[in-house]
């Protein structure tokens, strides 16, 4: 069974590789669920480490409808992961009702070939996945990264055993959330070829900061945050 594992950092992939991993999914800030990492770590990463490094490609946190502005960026940066020589793209597009945005989730797997294309977990919010497995089918995905539409891969088991039934021979099922060294067995016990885990622990402790620079205020996933025109106006007038 393959391993994948979602760095943040250098030292993550680093570990990775040497552990024997066989993939890396470079993301940054992981508490939300990870963004694209900058231009800086993929150059770090790409020359730390020779196994396939997937990239995450997700503009910001919360959900996963995009602006025109956003989703060109998304693209731009597809574009950037292939010149630099990434083996794989992490992405996908929803609709404001939770379905597969069809159309852009498309345009991004045209513009990720010859790279390989994983939708991301953002198929967990979708109401019918076994209809949202067809689609991504259609499209050429190669993976579907998925919890099972539960808190936890091993919650989700039934539905990721199903979508891997329904998707045998054409796409690969990729079981993340909550696997550890002690539920990992259930997945390689259920025939999945992968499976993804941050398998993080505590690398090392820093004093604490003064004052927290963390905002509870941008952790609702409901809510997208801009700066505001009249707001930045009124600071203006001061």
């Amino acid at each position: 069974m393959k391993i994948e594992i979602c760095a943040t950092s250098v030292q993550s992939a680093i570990h990775a590789e040497n552990a024997g991993a066989d993939r890396i999914e470079l993301c940054s800030e992981l508490a939300v669920g990870g963004v694209t990492p900058s231009y800086g770590l993929l150059l770090q990463v790409l020359g730390a480490v020779k196994i396939p490094v997937y990239v995450l490609v997700r503009p910001r946190s919360g959900n996963f409808v995009y602006e025109e502005a956003e989703f060109q960026a998304m693209l731009q940066d597809i574009e950037l992961c292939k010149d630099l020589g990434c083996s794989g793209i992490v992405s996908g597009v929803l609709t404001e009702n939770f379905e597969i945005d069809v159309v852009r989730t498309k345009e991004l797997v045209q513009a990720s070939y010859p790279m390989k294309f994983t939708f991301h977990r953002a198929f967990d919010l979708i109401p019918n996945p076994n209809e949202g497995a067809e689609i991504l089918m259609d499209l050429g995905v190669n993976r579907i990264l998925s919890s099972g539409q539960e808190s936890s891969a091993e919650k989700g088991i039934d539905l990721l055993w199903n979508l891997k039934k329904q998707t045998e021979g054409i796409l690969t099922i990729l079981p993340g959330g909550g696997i550890n060294p002690s539920n990992a067995k259930l997945f390689k016990e259920k025939g999945f070829e992968e499976i993804h885990a941050s398998a993080s622990a505590v690398w090392k402790e820093n004093p604490a900061p003064k004052i927290s620079m963390n905002s509870a205020k941008f952790m609702d996933e409901t809510k997208v945050f801009v700066s505001d025109v009249e707001i930045i106006q009124q600071l203006k007038m001061t």
